[in-house]
């Protein structure tokens, strides 16, 4: 049993990058952009619906406050004001994930936070004290082995690994950064066998050919890739063919 999930409402204004409707076809769960590496109120509310629609669960996908840089660039941001903007981030969508009948189910950091909170106890923190602030009983999405896992569980959180389809991993176990050659997996094929290897086995190559032990609760498929919703939904046909059932983890 493993949750798909992907990032959505990537858009801002007249700028839409994610497929938003036809992805919420195919995942179980719903990183949603809470307005800071992007999203808009109109996109956050849409989105919020259309994954209320089709009972599929919502997460607000925290970043540091970087629209221009897509929230991948590295920020120094003092705990107190990430601790604040956590909170504010994930507020704002659960209002409009409550008014369309449900509510924000788990939190995910983004981009550079994302990989930040890896090893920085200190940023990790902030990010949890921000998740507290706004729901104690919030679960938490992160790479496993993580600062961020670690600190989530010591605060009583729901502390749910993931795994990565199309990003390439290195022999520690985090993820390629994104400037290095090889840090996405493009080859379609590739990623639905890899995403059946992980969910069934536990393990994934690392970027030099390394097996790496990844136990994951939750396989990301990321929104922004050209072609992701058929990649998507390759990989959830592949899964279930594979004997693999595909439901959310909350």
């Amino acid at each position: 049993m493993i949750d798909l999930n992907a990032d959505l409402g990537e858009g801002f204004g007249r700028w839409h990058l994610t497929d938003d409707e036809q992805l919420l076809s195919v995942v179980t769960s719903a990183n949603v952009a809470c307005g800071f590496h992007a999203g808009d109120p109109v996109t956050m509310r849409r989105v919020c619906e259309l994954a209320a629609e089709r009972g599929v669960r919502i997460g607000a996908q925290v970043s540091y406050r970087d629209l221009a840089g897509f929230g991948r660039r590295a920020m120094e941001v003092p705990p107190d004001e990430l601790t604040a903007e956590v909170a504010y981030q994930i507020g704002a969508l659960d209002v409009f994930a409550r008014a369309a009948g449900t509510r924000v189910s788990y939190v995910k950091p983004h981009g550079a936070l994302y990989n930040r909170v890896v090893h920085d106890a200190e940023q990790a923190r902030a990010v949890i004290d921000g998740v507290l602030l706004a729901d104690k009983g919030l679960p938490v999405l992160g790479l496993p082995g993580s600062r961020l896992l670690e600190l989530a569980e010591g605060a009583g959180l729901p502390a749910v690994p993931e795994a990565f389809a199309d990003r390439a991993y290195t022999e520690e176990g985090t993820l390629v950064p994104r400037g290095q050659e090889g840090a996405l997996v493009t080859d379609p094929e590739a990623v639905v066998a890899r995403s059946v290897t992980l969910a069934r086995a536990g393990v994934v190559a690392s970027h030099s050919g390394t097996p790496l032990a990844i136990h994951a609760r939750s396989l990301c498929v990321h929104g922004d890739t050209p072609g992701a919703v058929d990649l998507a939904r390759r990989v959830r046909e592949r899964l279930e063919a594979s004997g693999v059932r595909v439901e959310a983890f909350t």
